[in-house]
């Protein structure tokens, strides 16, 4: 009987101590869940900002990791050489290709001209930028419109004159944390 009492006692005080250390345990998970959520947030705000000022400065660089046409086609491509640079009042779109065939010697086009529009969205609940150009090249006027988030993922679609746009999928990073090769201009 009184081993009895003793098992049951034991097996008791173990269930009352499992509990404990198990919600222990959870509250241990939720808090570090919420630090992590909260980290993460201080990072995209931060980035955020940044963004913010490299807008403002008109002196940032889309580098694509990939290429996109109107049916949806998409190619991998090397984001030294597939970018969209704003610098002040200039741009340069260029797409290349690693066989380095191409008027520009980089397996592409680059064209380079002014920015003669200028609109920007910001969207502080969501954090992200939508901007909107026109830029006047060499080879042609395009239209330029940016969709930039707090992560620093960014997506540029160009559309010209003539049916068909092409879509940039990269990061937006500073002129001066760039790593971009421009090639020559088409003409």
């Amino acid at each position: 009987m009184k081993r009895l009492k003793f098992n049951t006692l034991s097996l008791f005080l173990t269930i009352v101590l499992l509990g404990i250390s198990l919600n222990t345990f959870s509250q241990d998970k939720k808090e570090r869940r919420t630090e992590r959520k909260e980290k993460k947030h201080a990072i995209e705000l931060a980035n955020f900002n940044k963004i913010d000022s490299l807008v403002k400065l008109r002196s940032f660089v889309i580098e694509a990791d990939i290429l996109q046409n109107n049916w949806g086609y998409r190619r991998n491509v090397s984001s030294s050489i597939n970018f969209i640079r704003v610098n002040a009042t200039r741009c340069v779109i260029q797409t290349g290709s690693d066989s380095r065939l191409g008027n520009n010697g980089v397996g592409g086009v680059t064209a380079e001209g002014d920015i003669a529009t200028w609109e920007v969205t910001r969207n502080e609940k969501n954090m992200n930028y939508f901007v909107r150009f026109s830029v006047t090249t060499n080879i042609g006027s395009y239209d330029v419109t940016l969709n930039l988030s707090s992560d620093t993922r960014a997506s540029a679609t160009v559309s010209g004159l003539t049916p068909g746009s092409l879509t940039w999928g990269g990061h937006i990073v500073s002129l001066n944390k760039s790593r971009v090769f421009k090639g020559q201009d088409a003409i």
